[in-house]
């Protein structure tokens, strides 16, 4: 249990104060039994992912491998997600809820939580909060019940009664069918027997397929939903035995997923994956951004699951108290989460103080900071600050006052690991603390315009990581910004996280290339990997695509190399009708002292091969880097190779960085080439639209 800062209300949003919540004992406990399991014990339960370890050593060295790996397992997770409390805060664009509502929404184990207004629904009057938190995981026994389409009078076979079996059971006796209830605890099976369930229990001699056949004068049942959490490949090949002729299969469970082609092909079976709650889970329009599906096109949502499990508790249709099996204070959690093995247990609420003390900031250390000319907050703490600014950045004379996250527990996290003094969810206490003389903004890419002239209004420097802004307009604001606040004598800084300039490899490039402004010709090569195209990096409202987003890295370099500005970009990308926020492209770069350069963006290589590489010709000679690792040299006297341990420059910056701040100086990258970069990458957009050069 950890104490965090109480999230912020956002737009789209609900801030809900908890009163009750439901352990989901079979998921939970998973979760947990993953998390106290040793490397070797994780290693062996996702061989998937040892592969992509062996294949990033290969490409990125032990070391880099060693501390992205590090990284992942120490990120923490809330659990819970069966929430039942009142609202005391409402976000811009939600006007389904109120101040004082009772809600019920998919909100973690937390006195407050902020959820977005499609995962919570109104509890009736005549639901009480315990019975409201049965909602989220009564949903996801409705998805599986819908998923099979029972009619009345079918025989459907529910394999697992734990709660979200029993649960279901209801649901199919609620809709007419004849219900068949395998597990081995007797205890449950005599509950759902004291329904009209029929039960049977393998664990004492009953076979479970001739029990079937026996139920259904030897047709078989209609459909078998599997709700049991177990990695034998013996429940889906006993589902199918069980079934009829054209049966149907839903998994809503964890199983054994390794099937008999003949299980299926003599009787034409269907299986079928039941996701979660229902249509809109894991889709981020619908979850995050509040937009839903037309009623008319998309009858069940997983909102509408919601309003209809509670709409059955209300009319009586669902008993959920005789589901209940203990009930425990929140300050006393141990006792379940202590042995969640327990025999006869089968749902445990969660009870919450009525009262509790509204919190924006947690403090973590009693640091002072007086006279400190390095005192830094940072805003986001996703996986790329975790994983790469902090273990860089805590080695430099920093001094870190703050970091913030919207939900609170990824800082408050990270404020333990890595000795930060405060974790906050309010941002804004970072840009009123006038000690703070440096703001650090990780966020997602559509934030980083808005909170860069945040911070230079509040007289900070703003280290800001790529890219600067996503349009023209949020450029020409900051621009605006950064001008009227230098005439007033300001001098605020803006740096931005183009860390490939300041890699060894990269210094050692400028340095065998010499200085001058002779042109060159650059090939740089990204194989970037295959991200989803539901990624946010993919929408060009919150990420601006691939191109603005991640290129504009190797535009930053090779201006660097290049000792000159873009002036004008064309962009050509793979496929007959590519989209604007294509990651396949190849973007040529005409620099003002005739440099020409070509990156190559692409999403659709092997994650084996080098995942960037840059290729330099110049006068007689050629330089090679390859991934940050190895630098060889062609034609030079005196110098043929470099070799360093992957290494791509953000130490180098974020100690330059520092010494800045504390001893004065020139900012790090010449805003007037960080204007020009992001330029350039805005330009790559337009060509490929209007396919041809755009001017800078």
């Amino acid at each position: 249990m950890e104490e965090v800062p109480v999230p912020i209300v956002s737009r789209g949003k609900v801030l809900i104060q908890t009163t009750r919540s439901l352990v989901s004992l079979g998921t939970e406990r998973m979760l947990v039994e993953f998390g106290k399991a040793g490397y070797l014990e994780k290693a062996h339960q996702q061989p998937d992912k040892v592969k992509q370890v062996l294949d990033k050593i290969k490409t990125d060295g032990l070391m880099p491998t060693y501390e992205s790996v590090m990284n992942k397992l120490n990120q923490p997770m809330a659990l819970g997600y069966c929430n039942v409390g009142k609202v005391i805060a409402v976000g811009e664009g939600v006007s389904e809820f109120a101040v004082g509502d009772r809600v019920a929404s998919n909100g973690s184990h937390a006195e407050v939580v902020a959820v977005a207004k499609n995962l919570v629904a109104k509890i009736p009057d005549t639901v009480t909060d315990e019975e409201a938190a049965f909602t989220v995981i009564g949903a996801i026994g409705l998805q599986g019940l819908r998923l099979a389409n029972p009619t009345l009078g079918e025989t459907i076979v529910v394999t697992g009664m734990g709660l979200l079996g029993l649960i279901l059971a209801q649901l199919l006796l609620a809709n007419g069918c004849n219900v068949i209830g395998i597990d081995i605890d007797q205890e449950k099976l005599n509950l759902a027997a004291s329904w009209g369930v029929k039960v049977v229990n393998p664990s004492e001699g009953g076979d479970t397929v001739a029990f079937v056949e026996e139920q259904t004068n030897g047709v078989g049942a209609d459909a078998v939903i599997i709700t049991a959490s177990n990695k034998s490949n013996d429940i889906i090949h006993e589902a199918a035995q069980m079934s009829r002729k054209r049966g149907r299969i839903i998994l809503v469970g964890v199983i054994g997923l390794d099937l008999r082609r003949d299980d299926f092909f003599k009787k034409e079976l269907t299986f079928q994956v039941s996701a979660s709650y229902g249509p809109g889970r894991y889709d981020e329009n619908y979850e995050e951004k509040g937009n839903d599906y037309p009623i008319g096109f998309v009858r069940w949502t997983e909102k509408r699951n919601f309003e209809t499990i509670l709409s059955a508790i209300a009319t009586k249709k669902l008993d959920m108290a005789s589901l209940i099996t203990e009930r425990v204070k929140l300050r006393d959690y141990a006792l379940i989460y202590g042995d969640m093995r327990k025999k006869g247990s089968i749902a445990s609420i969660i009870e919450y103080p009525d009262e509790t003390t509204y919190k924006t900031i947690v403090n973590h250390s009693g640091t002072t900071f007086k006279g400190s000319k390095a005192v830094i907050g940072i805003i986001g703490a996703g996986n790329f600050t975790s994983a790469t600014i902090l273990p860089r950045l805590v080695k430099t004379p920093a001094n870190i006052k703050y970091i913030a996250s919207a939900g609170g527990l990824t800082a408050s996290s990270l404020a333990k690991r890595f000795n930060i003094t405060n974790a906050t969810t309010d941002y804004k206490k970072i840009l009123l603390d006038e000690a703070v003389n440096l703001v650090m903004i990780t966020t997602r890419h559509n934030l980083h315009a808005h909170m860069t002239i945040e911070t230079l209004m509040a007289g900070k420097h703003v280290f800001v990581e790529k890219p600067l802004a996503l349009n023209n307009n949020e450029l020409d604001q900051i621009i605006s910004t950064h001008q009227q606040l230098s005439a007033k004598g300001q001098k605020q800084t803006i740096t931005v996280g183009f860390n490939r300039r300041f890699a060894p490899l990269a210094m050692e490039m400028k340095k065998q290339l010499g200085i001058g402004n002779s042109p060159i010709n650059i090939i740089a090569t990204m194989n970037a990997g295959f991200i989803p195209q539901e990624a946010w990096v993919h929408d060009l409202q919150s990420g601006g695509g691939r191109i603005i987003g991640e290129a504009c890295h190797f535009i930053d370099l090779c201006t660097y190399l290049a000792e000159s500005k873009v002036k004008a970009v064309i962009m050509n990308a793979m496929g007959a009708n590519p989209k604007e926020n294509t990651d396949n492209a190849s973007i040529l770069l005409k620099y003002e002292n005739g440099t020409n350069a070509v990156i190559n963006y692409f999403a659709n290589g092997s994650k084996t091969y080098s995942k960037e590489r840059l290729e330099v010709f110049s006068q007689g000679k050629i330089l090679i880097m390859d991934n940050w690792r190895k630098l060889k040299g062609y034609g030079f006297k005196s110098f043929s190779s470099k070799s360093t341990s992957q290494d791509k420059g953000h130490a180098n910056q974020f100690n330059l960085l520092i010494d800045t701040l504390q001893k004065g100086g020139q900012p790090l990258i010449p805003l007037d080439e960080i204007i020009n970069t992001t330029l350039a990458s805005f330009a790559a957009i337009q060509s490929l639209k209007e396919g041809k050069w755009i001017g800078i």
